[in-house]
């Protein structure tokens, strides 16, 4: 079953980007047929993954505005089960446009249904750190949607701020929408902020957190100069392994079960949140 996840929170430096790449990266190394789209105006995956924006054939605009077909946009990279969709918003006149065309919340749905993307068992979307637009219509188009958030209280205004928009999304664009989970990103266990930020996730979130971590890790940003994945960068760090056991976290909700095995429908899709 083709999975499309939105990696998104209203809020900067939260480790979205690197969660979106890194995953990406992740489930193509564990032999997932993968496609990361940059959703971001700023190009950031596309600069993490060390493409030149100026040389790329096309990006997710010239989708949107129909200049090209999507599969004239799908790049590929290092890694063999790994496609990859850059933006390259460039001037003020494509975000004014973009922003007119993102009043279609719709957008991107009948887009994702390309026979070309239907070979893809996941797909992974970087959204830009802000809820309208871009974000909503990513959501409006995804199965479920990951929450990366780092310690401090104005993390935890941003996920509820973002719970509050998924409540949105699900009782008009979506209602299918589920979350994939809360991802604790840059943790440093037994710090006071991590330790406060922890107990009002597990008191008003718990259901959702992941039981994997992403401890803060010098390998994230010097694989990013790199312009590579952290995999590709230092396979052994304790980053890349943290992203590889998300990675197998994720899969296992979607594995078949087993003959014997009563099937159920997924926990991970709320009635409420």
């Amino acid at each position: 079953m083709r999975k499309i996840i939105a990696v998104a929170v209203p809020k900067g430096g939260a480790g979205k980007t690197t969660t979106a790449v890194n995953l990406a990266a992740s489930l193509a190394v564990a032999e997932k047929k993968t496609l990361l789209i940059d959703f971001d105006p700023s190009g950031a995956c596309s600069i993490y993954l060390g493409f030149n924006l100026g040389d790329s054939e096309g990006d997710i605009f010239d989708v949107f505005t129909f200049t090209k077909h999507i599969s004239k946009v799908i790049h590929k990279t290092d890694l063999p089960n790994l496609d990859f969709i850059p933006t390259n918003i460039s001037s003020i006149q494509k975000e004014e446009r973009l922003a007119r065309l993102t009043n279609n919340p719709y957008l991107f749905t009948n887009i994702l249904n390309h026979d070309e993307l239907l070979g893809y068992e996941f797909i992974i979307i970087d959204c830009p750190p802000y809820i309208k637009g871009l974000t909503t219509i990513a959501l409006t188009a995804a199965k479920s949607i990951l929450v990366p958030v780092k310690a401090g209280q104005i993390s935890l205004v941003a996920l509820k701020k973002m719970f509050e928009h998924i409540k949105w999304i699900k009782s008009g664009v979506n209602k299918n929408l589920a979350i994939e989970g809360i991802l604790l990103t840059m943790y440093e266990p037994n710090t006071k902020a991590w330790n406060l930020t922890k107990e009002e996730l597990q008191n008003k979130f718990g259901d959702y957190i992941f039981k994997t971590v992403i401890p803060k890790n010098v390998s994230m940003p010097e694989s990013e100069f790199f312009g590579k994945p952290a995999v590709l960068f230092n396979a052994t760090s304790k980053g890349s392994l943290a992203y590889l056991a998300l990675a197998q976290e994720i899969i296992s909700r979607y594995a078949p079960p087993k003959v014997e095995e009563k099937v159920e429908e997924s926990p991970r899709v709320p009635e409420n949140i």
